[in-house]
């Protein structure tokens, strides 16, 4: 396994981070727990989670993650092994049941952090981020960017005033940023520079085989500002493992079981993995392993979060690391990206 710096920090994390939000819906606590055990003792020392998993998000799951994680702590002692990261949910509909409507103003982001230390057992968050913006703009899929004034957004400056509380009281230790765009990560590291609170040192956005829009504006800010990629939904919700090949829908899998998730399942996305399956059988390596490495092995990537509900799909994903890369393998992917370039925003 291969540890890198998170940003300008003293802490190095894993090259592969463990992703958690089927626990507690898709995957029993004991799950959880079996999942943990099996990452740390391959060598991932960095947890992904937040307030609002399980996800679907819903008043009967969220929170849940947060307290298997903490239950394993407290069964296990294993806290200082792992740089635990965890999110603050955003304005939304389908988030109302978390404290009343979240909100990036101060008070409400020091009662999320106080209701995760809570849940996780712990005195203290390694990496705190805002999960998607408060603002109006593009992100989860969405294209077509439209202005949109809105005066009951919170300023960034108090989200970031907020934040640098959290920081002074020792709550968190780093904070980072989530489906965020090239202009409101400067936004953030400008106001963060004006109070004297050190930069962010993470963004946490999609990138994958399927979506490679970090690569257009996101991925200059991540090298010269050290604000590097966690790349989620890597395998594009499970899209190029090649399981929904051929119209399949297995049991039990996120797209059969929850529909509302089709961002990756539309008729370019389809045709671009099959591309990308095709390659990994004519090289004789696993589609899965294919499309995890490629993330892992971006110079912009810190560490790449993958997910699975069963230790067999960990496993696999876990071996990634030691997929042999080569040029060969690196332009014929390049060939399929040109034929099908962002085929799922």
């Amino acid at each position: 396994m291969e540890y890198r710096p998170l940003g300008n920090t003293d802490l190095k994390v894993s090259s592969i981070c463990l992703g958690t939000m089927t626990w507690g819906n898709q995957n029993t606590a004991e799950e959880g727990f079996a999942q943990m055990e099996l990452a740390l003792a391959r060598g991932v020392n960095f947890f992904d989670t937040a307030e609002m998993y399980a996800v679907p998000a819903s008043p009967e799951t969220s929170f849940r993650t947060e307290e298997i994680i903490g239950e394993w702590f407290a069964r296990t002692g294993n806290r200082d092994k792992v740089v635990l990261a965890t999110k603050a949910a955003g304005p939304g509909e389908y988030v109302k049941h978390i404290r009343g409507g979240p909100r990036f103003t101060a008070d409400s982001l020091r009662d999320a952090v106080e209701g995760s230390l809570k849940r996780l057992r712990t005195d203290v968050i390694d990496l705190y981020q805002l999960h998607w913006p408060e603002r109006p703009t593009n992100f989860f899929g969405r294209l077509n960017y439209k202005h949109k004034e809105a005066p009951e957004a919170v300023p960034i400056a108090d989200t970031v005033a907020g934040l640098k509380a959290l920081v002074d009281a020792g709550k968190i230790r780093h904070w980072g940023l989530s489906n965020e765009t090239p202009w409101g990560t400067m936004t953030f590291l400008r106001e963060a520079e004006k109070i004297g609170l050190a930069p962010p040192v993470s963004i946490q956005n999609p990138y994958s085989l399927l979506n490679r829009s970090f690569e257009v504006g996101l991925a200059e800010v991540a090298h010269q500002e050290k604000v590097g990629l966690l790349a989620y939904s890597p395998l594009a919700f499970g899209m190029l493992t090649g399981k929904y090949r051929n119209g399949q829908w297995p049991a039990n899998a996120r797209l059969t079981l929850f529909k509302q998730f089709a961002r990756y399942n539309g008729e370019q996305a389809v045709a671009a993995t099959e591309a990308y399956c095709r390659l990994a059988e004519e090289r004789g390596v696993s589609p899965t392993q294919l499309a995890l490495q490629f993330v892992t092995t971006r110079p912009f990537v810190t560490s790449n979060i993958i997910g699975a509900t069963n230790l067999n799909q960990l496993r696999e994903n876990l071996d990634s690391v030691d997929l042999a890369w080569d040029k060969d393998l690196e332009q014929a992917l390049e060939d399929i990206h040109t034929r099908f370039p962002i085929p799922a925003p």
